[in-house]
């Protein structure tokens, strides 16, 4: 015993401190309550130190470094919103050495040249990812900083929904080419709201362009779709910058009160410019009498066309609105071939950018088309590939407006309009056979518009009856018949807007929007004073855009920077400078807009 005491004793100490601790563990690890982490944190980080200062002077233009240092940690997370202003052609760089960033130039900076650095949506805290709110940096590589400002808004030309993120610049060269081949002498982003303050800049005359940047190289770059806008004349900044301008605060985008009272000296409304440079660009062949060929350019000037072992007469040629898509159907009954030789004698344009007439040849064919095929194209064919397809449709809410339409899948050859009939049954189940009117589509000859020429009155029925073989196309099928019925709306819910228009001394495209301003629901084209009626309205807010159709054509045509053309002008409807109407259940509103007075500035 006392051996074992002595060969153990020393051990003893030791494990009355580790079982203790061992269970205390234990239970520790057991616990259903997790440790408390304390508030969330929701601060943005803060700058506590800025070298060289805001407002230094004499910054070198090589190797020249800011740094700033912040509170916490902080990432970047839109390098792209560290927006130097003059851009370079490489954006700046950064390095983060614990809680400071530090920017740095790969190329060097304009000597004598006042620059602004913007980190708007740029960085966040390392933790929670709390944004940082914004800042704009001033530092001048001469004698002393420039002190101008202007400020406007950039907006979509035809919904005047502002741009985010659209980049607006000032040029020195006058000229239009600047855009292309330079870089601006100044510049910066727009915010959610649209909005920009171009500011630190001399006093000087500008030429002021706005760029959606599709690869961020603050140069226009029509190739790549983007959007562009311009201020037809040259600026000259009027204000003095001032600490105290609001036009120069931070405001939280949620801050609607503030940032619609910021003064915009000027309004961009930006478009996506059509090419210019005209060629063939696609070419389909839609089945074996149909095809189509679309241009590059708009407007395109077709002076001859011929297909080889087809006689000219029967070409059906049909452009759309815009002149860039040529449909083409070969009205022949004989067998087409796999491959259709086209010839096409137009204007394109040459190496020096000049229109000149050229001949070109289209092979059209038909994808996959062989023996097999044809043969097991025989075996497959439906009822629609044997007969005059067409559509009959109309829309209660809208068929006084637009009547019936008819739409042909071919043009037809053979019509017998005279065979259709019109008839209406009153509430009282009285049966009467209507006198109707055809009206040919001008833009597109396969589409018809069909309509009483007595009143459409509540309460009725109305039936349109395309008898059988009443048309034929150019494939030689003819048509099956159909009736289409159609009352008018009789919901009590529904609601009518009445739009006086006066002061109509041009063209103008009237369009009730939804909500949203994206669809279309009624389009009116006037060019004299009238009461536009929108009818069978449910219950919602609606906007009325209103186009001036300068060139009356009746669409809405964009603008065009190298003809230094703006898009057409598009105004909102607004009661007390709100652009939606609110339209109640059951209410018959009326409102009167002089456009005259609208479209005066």
């Amino acid at each position: 015993m006392k051996k074992f005491i002595s060969k153990y004793f020393p051990i003893i100490p030791v494990c009355m401190v580790l079982i203790p601790v061992m269970f205390t563990h234990s239970s520790c690890a057991n616990t259903t309550e997790a440790p408390s982490g304390g508030p969330k944190d929701t601060i943005a980080p803060v700058i506590t130190k800025i070298s060289p200062k805001n407002g230094a002077i004499n910054v070198p233009t090589v190797g020249a470094r800011i740094s700033f240092t912040f509170d916490e940690y902080v990432v970047v997370k839109n390098p792209k919103n560290i927006f130097l202003s003059p851009p370079q052609a490489k954006s700046p760089k950064y390095k983060i050495k614990g809680k400071t960033v530090e920017i740095y130039f790969e190329e060097p900076l304009d000597s004598n040249t006042t620059y602004t650095m913007e980190f708007t949506d740029a960085l966040a805290d390392n933790n929670e990812g709390n944004m940082f709110p914004g800042f704009t940096y001033v530092f001048s590589t001469g004698e002393h900083i420039d002190s101008m400002m202007v400020t406007g808004v950039v907006q979509d030309c035809n919904t005047l929904k502002p741009i985010k993120g659209a980049t607006v610049m000032l040029y020195r060269n006058p000229a239009d080419s600047a855009i292309f081949n330079e870089r601006p002498v100044a510049a910066t982003k727009t915010d959610d709201w649209g909005f920009f303050c171009i500011r630190n800049i001399r006093d000087d005359a500008y030429r002021m362009y706005a760029l959606k940047d599709g690869n961020s190289n603050n140069i226009y770059d029509p190739s790549e779709h983007e959007l562009i806008g311009f201020i037809d004349s040259l600026i000259r900044p009027k204000t003095k910058l001032n600490d105290s301008l609001p036009e120069l605060q931070k405001y939280e985008m949620k801050d609607t009160v503030n940032c619609l009272a910021r003064k915009t000296e000027y309004e961009v409304n930006i478009f996506r410019e059509k090419p210019t440079t005209q060629m063939i660009m696609n070419k389909v062949r839609v089945s074996d009498r149909t095809s189509y060929i679309t241009f590059l350019a708009p407007n395109a000037h077709v002076d001859s066309m011929w297909i080889k072992g087809v006689q000219p007469d029967r070409l059906i040629t049909q452009f759309n609105i815009q002149r860039d898509s040529l449909e083409i159907w070969v009205n022949d009954r004989k067998r087409m071939p796999d491959t259709l030789h086209l010839f096409v004698n137009y204007r394109k344009t040459d190496t020096l950018g000049l229109l000149k007439p050229e001949t070109e040849h289209v092979k059209l064919y038909v994808e996959g088309k062989g023996k097999k095929a044809s043969r097991s194209s025989r075996r497959d064919l439906k009822h629609e590939d044997t007969i005059c397809v067409y559509t009959l449709k109309a829309d209660p809410t809208t068929v006084e407006q637009y009547g019936y339409q008819l739409e042909f899948k071919y043009p037809i050859i053979n019509e017998k309009f005279d065979s259709l009939v019109f008839r209406s049954v009153s509430p009282k189940q009285k049966d009467a056979v209507l006198k109707y009117e055809v009206e040919r589509d001008s833009m597109n000859l396969r589409c018809y518009t069909i309509r009483p020429k007595e009143k459409f009155l509540p309460g009725y029925e109305y039936f349109l009856k395309l008898p059988n073989r009443a048309f034929r196309d150019i494939n030689g099928f003819y048509s099956d018949s159909t009736e289409v019925k159609v009352s008018l709306p009789t919901d009590d819910k529904l609601s009518t807007l009445k739009m006086n228009m006066t002061g109509v001394n041009n063209k103008y495209i009237v369009d009730l929007l939804d909500e949203k301003k994206e669809k279309t629901i009624r389009s009116f084209i006037i060019d004299s004073d009238c009461v536009l009626v929108f009818p069978y309205i449910t219950a919602g807010k609606y906007a009325i855009r209103i186009t001036e159709d300068i060139n009356r054509n009746s669409i809405v045509d964009t603008g065009s920077l190298l003809e230094h053309r703006q898009p057409e002008k598009v105004k909102f409807f607004k009661i007390k400078d709100e652009s939606l109407i609110e339209i109640l259940e059951n209410s018959e509103m009326e409102h009167s807009v002089n456009l005259s007075e609208l479209f005066k500035n």
